[in-house]
């Protein structure tokens, strides 16, 4: 392994998304995985499909794909005797354990935290939950669209107020992978200044109100309730989606600057009654829009936004998936990697999104990713390992 996490052992007992994708960016970081799976199916995501690729008596789920590699699969029955030892011999060499069960799960299977921490004192421990482990609900189950509507993501996501729309990835599940990876992060840093390891916790709840920002404050400090308002920002003017005469394009004009800038490009008057700053524009967007799109009537998007580059405002295209993973910017930032699965063959998977750099300006970044495993296709090397310790 290489990595700024190469000397950490994770043991991955999470199962669907917001856990995978913690787990999947420590293995990116350099970690070694071992992911721990029910023998009957594996990780739920496995069946979630279509689509599926590969042979029928080996389809592979795209989904689970997306956030498993750079791990080890072994298949254990936790409610078995055997392997619920073999897993706690597997906490006796960890670093860190992921988990993401409902509350009180862990601790029927014989495997709550002071279990583990009693035979691993040294154990950081990532545990998610949807709403939280305590609380008046703190025992309820969570999925990534039902959290992204209880916690206001939705109200703040589509067309106008009467039309709540989901994020078109399950952003609560990633945010909570995310912040909980971040945690495990701190705990290990703590850990070599105190020698115990800690338990860190998050949910799906507050991975999306960790990220509200400015409309978080907008309510908790200005008393306003913010509302979904379709491709343009609640608070900046002209910052959105607009149409021109074959499509539409993209501004975000943050400045004053940037708004006399655009003007001047577009023969617009700056100082135009009504639409001279910023909290004018924004009280006034319905006009703003039609001034907006009236200069860009006569203009096709290809060159629109050439115009707009050469006048300097921020600007850019909606992009459909296969235009993201074929445009060069993408590919030169490393955001592809291609991996050799072993059923698939080679695969081309999204790549991590941190890039490292040596002091003397070297790039350092990890390039040998795995491909995500078949169910247990590491079961015997690991039990070979272990028996080995």
């Amino acid at each position: 392994m290489s990595g700024p996490l190469a000397d950490v052992l994770v043991v991955d007992l999470s199962r669907a998304l917001a856990g995978p994708h913690a787990t999947m960016m420590l293995g990116d970081l350099g970690a070694r995985v071992i992911k721990v799976e029910t023998p009957n199916g594996g990780d739920d995501t496995r069946g979630w499909g279509p689509p599926f690729v590969g042979e029928p008596d080996a389809r592979q789920s795209t989904y689970f794909l997306s956030a498993n590699r750079n791990k080890e699969s072994i298949a254990l029955d936790l409610k078995d005797d055997h392997d619920r030892e073999l897993m706690l011999r597997l906490v006796d060499r960890a670093d860190v354990v992921v988990e993401n069960f409902r509350t009180g799960v862990l601790e029927r299977l014989g495997l709550g935290i002071e279990v583990l921490q009693e035979r691993n004192p040294r154990l950081v421990v990532l545990s998610i939950t949807g709403f939280g482990h305590d609380g008046p609900e703190g025992g309820r189950a969570g999925y990534d669209q039902i959290a992204q509507g209880e916690a206001g993501l939705m109200s703040l996501t589509g067309s106008g107020p009467t039309d709540p729309q989901r994020v078109g990835v399950p952003i609560a599940d990633l945010l909570a992978g995310m912040y909980g990876a971040y945690g495990v992060v701190a705990a290990l840093h703590e850990r070599h200044r105190t020698g115990q390891g800690t338990v860190v916790r998050t949910s799906l709840l507050a991975s999306v109100v960790g990220v509200h920002a400015f409309q978080g404050t907008r309510w908790t400090v200005a008393g306003e309730v913010g509302r979904a308002g379709g491709n343009h920002h609640p608070s900046i003017a002209p910052y959105g989606l607009f149409h021109c005469r074959d499509g539409s394009v993209q501004i975000a004009l943050g400045s004053e600057g940037l708004w006399r800038r655009f003007c001047a490009g577009f023969g617009l008057d700056p100082d135009t009654d009504g639409l001279a700053t910023n909290g004018e524009r924004v009280g006034a967007r319905d006009r703003l829009i039609e001034v907006v799109e009236g200069a860009f009537a006569e203009w096709d998007s290809e060159a629109l936004l050439a115009r707009l580059a050469d006048v300097g405002v921020p600007a850019g295209k909606v992009r459909t998936l296969d235009e993201v993973y074929a445009w060069d910017q993408t590919i030169s930032q490393g955001l592809l990697v291609d991996v050799e699965h072993s059923t698939l063959g080679t695969i081309t998977l999204p790549g991590p999104p941190l890039r490292f750099f040596a002091a003397d300006g070297d790039e350092v970044t990890r390039r040998d990713h795995d491909a995500p495993p078949a169910l247990d296709e590491h079961g015997g090397s690991v039990r070979a390992w272990l028996e080995g310790a």
